[in-house]
């Protein structure tokens, strides 16, 4: 099965050429690049997210195998459902599934359910794999997207075990693996409460404290779309022996746009 673009030439570039083009001018070639376990990476039109996703994908050394999560915006199939097989088509190339490693995670997770159909229309992944595969051409991948009811998809302690599965899968697979969480921050406020909203999420995910990000979330009524997949990532980054987390990049559409009465914010965080 191979699952073609849902949101070429509305979030990103279209064709071959035109990827080529704005991912030479988002993406910059670093002389070293860090070893990192997870990241954290925005989702919205590279128009307004791109430059901030580009600090991720110039620094941090993508390795063969990564495992994306992102929310299921649309609500549709499975509340924890794993693409298995197959490729994802992009306007620069075909990007594998890890079929291996998503069998695995299948295997020790019993609430993930193999779904390839919610993730048909799905773009909070979907403008990761282009960039991915720009950074690295042999990268394998597989998707898991969180649904459910938000913020909590479902309750902690489900985020929990998906993210205590992920880790065991990782350890058991024996090569690197990066695990990358796809989120944006806050919504549609204006610039000031934005940054304020923000920086208090970005705070708890660089202290790498997933309770403390799901109740910033919660008590101050901060819309990230993705917190429950940067729960996850944060939960699983941990078993694995992350020690630290570092904000590279944070920024919001106002910026680009210059309309700073509803913004969208993003931020990028390596956890090594």
């Amino acid at each position: 099965m191979v699952r073609p673009p849902a949101v070429a030439g509305q979030f990103y570039p279209e064709t071959a050429a035109e990827v080529d083009a704005e991912l030479r001018a988002l993406i910059s070639p670093a002389d070293t690049k860090r070893h990192a376990i997870a990241v954290v990476c925005p989702h919205a039109g590279w128009t307004y997210s791109g430059r901030t996703a580009g600090f991720v994908y110039s620094r941090v050394e993508i390795p063969d195998r990564v495992i994306l999560v992102g929310p299921n915006h649309h609500g549709v199939g499975s509340n924890y459902a794993v693409y298995g097989s197959g490729s994802w088509h992009t306007p620069a190339g075909d990007v594998p599934i890890a079929e291996p490693l998503a069998a695995e995670l299948l295997d020790n997770c019993e609430l993930l359910a193999e779904d390839l159909r919610a993730h048909g229309g799905e773009h909070s992944l979907e403008v990761q794999v282009p960039m991915l595969f720009r950074a690295n051409p042999n990268v394998k991948i597989v998707p898991l997207l969180i649904g459910g009811g938000w913020p909590e998809s479902g309750g902690r302690g489900n985020l929990r075990e998906i993210g205590v599965a992920i880790a065991r899968t990782v350890q058991e697979f024996g090569k690197p693996v990066l695990l990358l969480a796809s989120t944006d921050l806050n919504h549609y406020e204006d610039q000031e409460t934005s940054h304020v909203k923000d920086k208090l999420v970005l705070d708890a995910v660089v202290k790498m404290d997933e309770d403390a990000l799901m109740d910033r979330v919660r008590d101050v009524e901060v819309s990230m779309c993705g917190v429950a997949s940067t729960y996850i990532v944060l939960h699983a980054a941990k078993k694995l022996g992350a020690k630290r987390a570092e904000l590279l990049d944070y920024r919001t559409s106002g910026d680009v746009s210059g309309d700073f009465a509803r913004v969208v914010g993003y931020g990028a965080v390596v956890i090594e």
